[in-house]
């Protein structure tokens, strides 16, 4: 066996596959856990009143706030990709980021002023580092067996949902009913297990993940032989020029608003200085990145327009997916009826504790085969684990036990999000069988079907508040429609999610995809800023003209996408020159 091959991780292995991955995947579990369970919370917390204990704000300053760090979380990936692949690897950036996610959580269980924007700067900058290192590691342990990769990636990111789903579940369950220091601050305890476990079991990957060679043989740089397209130096200084105008407007948006225009950075631009700043941004952008495809090879401009496509229909699919944390949660709260009795009170109750134990008893069974083999090297490591279970096993059985106990239980606003995750473990390998079947769509089709089903699910919430009234505050709409979106939009998801990044790996040559990864992220931040500003708006629609309006709004934007995704299929099929 060669000292390079990743055979070694093969001989202790779980379900058939290296433990080292199942380190990864409660690593994972954890921060998804802690990250979706604060998110859950943030735009509830902000517009719950003063005698709620939350903030009282209006739902266009959280939304405001909210679309920024979604958006900054995202941005944040490429620095901490950057530092992970230049300076100090993998490994110690996952640390990193699981250490500042931990303090994060811990700021903003505080609840005052200061520590929730300090932990929502740490949170930004904690999954910055952790998000796009834990796939790097996962990617160099099966670099000698792609054939096993699907099914790594897959059972991957069951940890992922299985995270979200438990983390919204259970933060929002606390944060709802007992405080939102105790739903902040349990997303902070699992985070803390996360870093520990990993930190614990690291000698797991052998030297995967270390620092950085520069002189390594089998480096993307040594390897790649396209033509050379080096960033000059009035190109750095345009880049440099994007990136402070788009960081401070993004952080200044929000100042702006909830200070009512005292904080204004850009107010020497007069009253749109926003809008000229972000606009100024945007123009640079697309000035260089024109200019830098016709730098290169035919073919190669060509199949980076197609990526470029796709990452600009990657915008519009995120900004109203990314709703359900925002204005689908707050039509959750304010406008739907979510307190139940008799029959349909049995049945929820049911439901919620087969769809809380069983997933919960699945992942203690893999744990359980993780313990068997990995026990007598990392003990320490595996006790940290089993505690952080007996907690969630504690939490999950106090909360079905008091919504049993109640005879008219009423939902919690977040619980609807939890959906999403439990439609993608149901319906994932249904979507992976289409994926690999003759029926297969190219990859413009995928996509206009996930902004129909996205369009199919905002139609059912705009039909569904079809009767209440302009301004009105309240309302009890059906559940029924909240858990139809859930569906609908998840399977856009499952749609649209895994194609984009797929296509960037196969169209973009090997040294390229850092620059182009960071292009793709770029466009998910706009997308997730974008989520923000539509919720910035749903006050004043509802006022106007019923927040019915506002959700077909949602709507025909995301037919006209999928339209212009399909009506495109020609051209960009013939620029990605039979890359399928």
């Amino acid at each position: 066996m060669t000292e390079n091959s990743t055979d070694q991780f093969f001989k202790s292995k779980v379900l058939g596959h290296p433990s080292g991955l199942f380190v990864l995947f409660f690593t994972e579990m954890w921060e998804r856990f802690s990250f979706y369970g604060m998110r859950a919370l943030l735009v509830l917390f902000l517009t719950a009143s003063l005698l709620d204990e939350g903030w009282g704000w209006p739902r266009e300053h959280a939304m405001a706030l909210f679309g920024s760090y979604t958006g900054l979380v995202y941005l944040s990936t490429m620095l901490g990709g950057y530092f992970a692949d230049k300076v100090i690897g993998y490994r110690w950036a996952v640390v990193v980021g699981a250490f500042l996610m931990t303090l994060g959580h811990g700021s903003m269980a505080l609840e005052t002023s200061w520590s929730i924007y300090l932990g929502l700067a740490l949170l930004v900058f904690g999954n910055g580092f952790f998000k796009p290192n834990m796939t790097s590691i996962v990617s160099e342990m099966y670099k000698d067996r792609p054939e096993k990769k699907d099914g790594a990636y897959t059972i991957f990111y069951m940890g992922v949902n299985s995270g979200a789903f438990f983390g919204i579940l259970l933060c929002g369950y606390l944060g709802e009913k007992v405080g939102w220091s105790l739903g902040f601050g349990l997303a902070g305890i699992f985070m803390f297990f996360g870093l520990i476990q990993f930190w614990l079991s690291q000698n797991i990957f052998g030297n995967i993940g270390l620092k950085p060679n520069k002189n390594d043989e089998n480096s993307i740089e040594a390897l790649d032989k396209d033509k050379r397209n080096p960033f000059t130096t009035w190109q750095l200084g345009l880049i440099a020029v994007c990136i402070i105008l788009g960081v401070m407007w993004i952080l200044n948006e929000p100042a702006s608003l909830v200070t009512e225009g005292r904080i204004n950075v850009f107010s020497f631009l007069g009253e749109n200085g926003n809008n000229i700043a972000i606009l100024t941004a945007l123009g640079l952008f697309l000035i260089l990145l024109i200019y830098r495809l016709t730098q290169y090879s035919k073919i190669t401009m060509q199949k980076l327009i197609a990526v470029s496509f796709f990452a600009f229909l990657t915008i519009f699919f995120w900004a109203i997916f990314e709703q359900s944390p925002g204005t689908l949660t707050i039509f959750a709260r304010d406008y739907t009826d979510r307190v139940l009795d008799g029959s349909s009170a049995t049945i929820f109750k049911i439901v919620n504790a087969s769809m809380t134990l069983i997933p919960l008893g699945i992942i203690t069974w893999v744990l359980y085969l993780l313990f068997k083999q990995t026990f007598k090297k990392y003990a320490i490591a595996n006790i940290f684990l089993s505690l952080s279970f007996v907690i969630v096993w504690g939490v999950a059985i106090w909360m079905l036990n008091n919504q049993f106990a109640e005879e008219s239980p009423e939902v919690p606003a977040s619980w609807f999000s939890t959906l999403n995750s439990l439609f993608i473990i149901t319906l994932a390998p249904l979507f992976s069988k289409w994926w690999e079947s003759k029926y297969n769509p190219s990859a413009n089709v995928k996509y206009g079907i996930g902004m129909f089903l996205l369009a199919l699910g905002m139609a059912c919430v705009a039909f569904g508040a079809g009767g209440i009234e302009p301004g009105a505050q309240t309302a009890s709409v059906s559940m029924i429609w909240l858990v139809l979106v859930f569906l609908f939009h998840t399977m856009g998801e499952l749609c649209i999610s895994p194609v984009g990044l797929s296509y960037v790996s196969k169209l973009v040559p090997a040294r390229m995809i850092a620059f182009m990864f960071g292009v793709w992220y770029l466009a998910v931040a706009i997308g997730m800023k974008g989520a923000g500003k539509f919720g910035e708006n749903i006050d004043k629609i509802a006022n106007e003209n019923g927040i019915s309006y506002f959700f077909w709004m949602l709507t025909i934007v995301s037919v006209v996408v999928g339209v212009i995704a399909v009506v495109f299929q020609p051209v960009i099929k013939k620029l990605m020159h039979g890359v399928r």
